[in-house]
């Protein structure tokens, strides 16, 4: 500790931003390939630690785990420590992220937790019967259209969402144990879905202290520590200037609903 303290001492800064595997054109998400050079580059440079500054509400389990995967392998690989600053919101999938940190900080009024699955759609059927629209849909393989919005539910469908769902839970769930392990309490509801406030978070272990990045890293590495930021590779100026990197699909308007509907739920 006195070693650091006695020379100035910088560390990267990665900000993990966003809904994970999917966004809109004003509010990008996060995604492995999207992320990956900047926490690259992080690690490579001479420095103790790596800082991830966080806010997400979730998103893709699989874009989730190899963020974390990534992070966790350069830490070892490296030996060097990993630092989390959560600053709205790491929930669900935010906070899968947030257990790769070694030590996790958080503001009083952070939302953390939601360790839990959950998948939303719609049921369109008697709106197709009011229309007089029949739907009519070809497979080869019974499992191929399951859980289709015009067609009415099924129990078999859904038992098959579950299990799928389960296993996500599953492996969630594994991680947040592996890292924090006995920190965790033994509230029945840590693994519900439900979601903490910092302050609360905190009695729960998720976090390991109420803290912002300045002032933790100034603490543990004295007031001469470098903050750098490192950014993902940028896009070129004229693909941005020309709106290229809009998607005005249907899909892309969906997506970015369903993005929006996130960070709602935490009341951000």
């Amino acid at each position: 500790m006195r070693f650091w303290r006695s020379r100035k001492v910088t560390v990267p800064v990665v900000r993990l931003q966003g809904t994970i595997g999917m966004g809109s054109p004003l509010r990008p998400g996060l995604s492995m390939a999207g992320v990956a050079s900047a926490i690259d580059k992080a690690f490579a440079m001479k420095s103790p630690a790596v800082a991830l500054v966080i806010n997400s509400p979730g998103g893709s389990p699989a874009q989730s785990s190899l963020i974390f995967t990534r992070v966790r392998k350069l830490a070892e690989e490296k030996e060097k420590r990993v630092f989390v600053f959560v600053e709205d919101v790491a929930a669900s999938g935010g906070y899968w992220l947030a257990v790769a940190g070694d030590e996790i900080y958080a503001d009083a009024t952070s939302i953390l937790g939601s360790i839990g699955v959950v998948t939303a759609t719609f049921g369109f059927t008697e709106l197709l019967e009011k229309l007089g629209v029949e739907r009519r849909i070809y497979t080869i393989g019974e499992n191929k259209a399951i859980l289709d919005p015009f067609k009415p539910e099924r129990e078999q469908d859904i038992a098959i969402l579950r299990a799928v769902q389960q296993d996500i839970q599953d492996a969630f769930v594994a991680v947040v144990k592996a890292r924090r392990g006995e920190k965790l309490s033994s509230d029945p509801d840590l693994f519900t879905g439900r979601f903490w406030s910092g302050t609360s978070a905190l009695g729960h272990g998720l976090i390991d202290g109420i803290g912002d990045l300045r002032t933790v890293l100034r603490n543990r590495y004295g007031a001469k520590v470098v903050l750098k930021p490192i950014s993902a590779a940028r896009q070129s100026f004229w693909r941005k200037s020309l709106g290229l990197s809009a998607d005005l699909s249907a899909e892309a308007m969906i997506g970015a609903v369903r993005a929006d509907r996130l960070w709602e739920r935490h009341g951000l």
